[in-house]
């Protein structure tokens, strides 16, 4: 009955979601519009039974060109990121067509690759460098699959081009999911032959789960290539989860503005 009752609440939170792009988004600024998806994502989590804790000092939302770069493990990374921080993803043209989820990434701000196409690399490296020269932040996951958490396979290095055109900060970030005694848990993994139903039951049915996100130190994006950039921030990730697996850092509990429905 719990998880049936998640499950009515999450398809509730979609909805309202849904009726406030639709209804409200129109007549918000860019920043307020920002703060309801923050907002939102913080809900959804919630509801899913993922409590969010942050390590380490995120980029600002807007001031100068961040992008940040995350190992990927479920479809739930985007919106415990979202929960901490309002930022545009980068991410395959097939979530587009999603019900629903698809549509509502396509007006919250995500900007959407056709990687069967060559030539679509091209408009969304402008596109991206772009925004970042305009001080937004951006988000990918340069893997371009997800993993169990336990690994982090190497990073393609064509979505960095952006950043050096601009000048950015490249922000790696680590993401792993844990069970509420603090052990590597897989039960938000997405990946494999998993469909989202099954992933979805998992994770309600996981009895909680703590989404562990690590902001390591930025690395300017001044000079160099782009396929040494992917390789520093790779590395940096790398390090990062093999330090974890020897035990975790204090906890700094998440900051979240008041959800609004």
């Amino acid at each position: 009955m719990n998880v049936v009752l998640s499950l009515l609440r999450i398809a509730g939170h979609l909805l309202a979601g849904t009726l406030t792009v639709l209804f409200l988004f129109p007549h918000l600024s860019a920043e307020e519009r920002g703060r309801r998806v923050t907002a939102w994502a913080a809900r959804m989590v919630g509801l899913a039974g993922v409590r969010v804790v942050m390590q380490g000092r995120s980029p600002a939302v807007r001031g100068k060109g961040a992008l940040i770069v995350a190992n990927h493990v479920s479809w739930l990374d985007i919106y415990v990121l979202h929960s901490l921080l309002f930022t545009r993803f980068i991410s395959k043209a097939e979530i587009r067509h999603w019900p629903l989820i698809g549509w509502l990434a396509e007006m919250t701000g995500t900007l959407f690759l056709e990687r069967t196409k060559r030539s679509d690399a091209a408009r969304i490296n402008r596109e991206m460098a772009g925004h970042l020269q305009a001080g937004e932040c951006l988000a990918l996951f340069p893997e371009g699959t997800t993993t169990d958490g336990t690994e982090v396979k190497p990073f393609y290095a064509s979505l960095f081009n952006p950043a050096l055109e601009a000048e950015a900060q490249v922000w790696p970030v680590l993401i792993r999911y844990l069970d509420l005694n603090g052990e590597p848990t897989l039960a938000a993994a997405y990946h494999d032959d998993t469909t989202m139903a099954q992933s979805l039951m998992r994770v309600l049915r996981s009895g909680g789960i703590r989404a562990e996100v690590t902001f390591l130190p930025p690395i300017a994006a001044t000079a160099g290539h782009r396929r040494e950039l992917a390789q520093a921030a790779e590395t940096a990730i790398r390090d990062a989860l093999v330090r974890a697996g020897h035990g975790t850092a204090p906890e700094i509990p998440a900051h979240r503005p008041n959800a609004l429905r």
